[in-house]
């Protein structure tokens, strides 16, 4: 077997919920040949196989009972058009180093997406966004691995199928593709997208850095670091309901914030949902709703996957019986056979 193969592995580190459950395998992979071997190699063939970027966006109900493959594939490329710089990253970069990087190096527009948890990999498979700004917004193309077909695929945006947190990574491609390197482009004449939160006070005049560290100073106000208090960031979706719903919900609470989502659509922000309904620093057993951002549950010390999802599920029943709305989870909540469910 690879020296870089770990049995019966605690997963606590490779999650940022850093609740201790384990895998039957762990395997570190630093290229798309090292990816292949893990799913041809007749040891795995048979094994549920799950890939794990930063490890920001799960939560494990069970131990896994297969093996567990790290991303760590790297590189940083950049060439350039008259227009554009286009960027080509490995799906192990770490995603808030390369937004660091890009405006370094003199290349910004993806700053509102500062601070975001987890790899490039994960990136296009969540749609990651923030502050009015999605990765889809800069998105070339995204390689991956087919896991079926056994062959390196690179697929356009328009084939990606980008949504609000959703992909075709989420869909038809769920189970198959293993992104392995995503393709950037970022215009060369940058305009400052300020129309969310504390980033409109900035002003047109403002630069790139300026938002850049206005959005880490807000997240990490917010947000509370994994390695001190374990968490997987926005646990659920904000929602999107119709005008009419949201109309309703109006006239009881004229105050709740919303922004348009399309045509007859309003997005209102789950955590405002949270902390309204009361459940601000609501506890089943050492799983908790954040005292500073209603839409963080986190790990206070020993948590284990069944407080988290307990603690879940009354969130949900709570706003969906004052609000009649139904919150759906960001965090990919995962069975032993890697399976989504909770």
């Amino acid at each position: 077997m690879p020296a870089s193969v770990i049995f019966d592995a605690d997963l606590a580190e490779h999650h940022t919920f850093g609740i201790s459950v384990r895998s039957r395998a762990l395997m570190v992979v630093d290229s798309v040949a090292a990816l292949a071997n893990a799913y041809q190699a007749e040891a795995w063939r048979a094994l549920p196989k799950l890939v794990v970027g930063g490890g920001s966006n799960l939560l494990f109900t069970e131990d896994f009972d297969g093996l567990v493959i790290l991303n760590r594939i790297a590189g940083r490329e950049v060439s350039e058009s008259a227009d554009h710089f286009h960027l080509h990253l490995g799906a192990g970069e770490n995603w808030h180093e390369v937004v660091a990087w890009s405006l370094e190096s003199g290349m910004p527009g993806l700053e509102n997406l500062a601070l975001i948890p987890g790899t490039v990999g994960a990136a296009p498979v969540q749609n990651i966004g923030a502050y009015g700004v999605e990765l889809a917004d800069f998105c070339e193309y995204v390689d991956y691995w087919d896991c079926e077909s056994a062959e390196r695929v690179r697929l356009s945006a328009e084939q990606c199928h980008f949504g609000y947190r959703e992909s075709v990574f989420k869909a038809g491609l769920k189970g198959r593709a293993v992104v392995v390197a995503v393709g950037l482009k970022l215009s060369k004449h940058w305009q400052p997208k300020l129309g969310y939160g504390p980033l409109s006070a900035l002003g047109v005049d403002t630069t790139p850095q300026a938002i850049f560290d206005e959005v880490c100073r807000v997240r990490a106000s917010k947000l509370p670091d994994p390695s001190a208090l374990g968490n997987a960031g926005s646990f659920f979706k904000n929602p999107v309901i119709s005008e009419t719903l949201f109309s309703h919900l109006q006239q009881g609470h004229p105050q709740i914030p919303s922004y348009p989502a399309g045509e007859g659509q309003i997005k209102v922000p789950a955590g405002w949902l949270i902390d309204n309904a009361g459940l601000k620093g609501y506890q089943v057993g050492d799983a908790a709703v954040h005292t500073e951002q209603a839409l963080v549950l986190v790990n206070r010390d020993k948590a284990s996957s069944a407080e988290v999802t307990a603690l879940a599920r009354h969130v949900v029943a709570t706003v969906s019986e004052r609000y009649g709305i139904e919150l759906e989870p960001e965090v990919r909540i995962l069975d032993a056979q890697g399976k989504a469910g909770w």
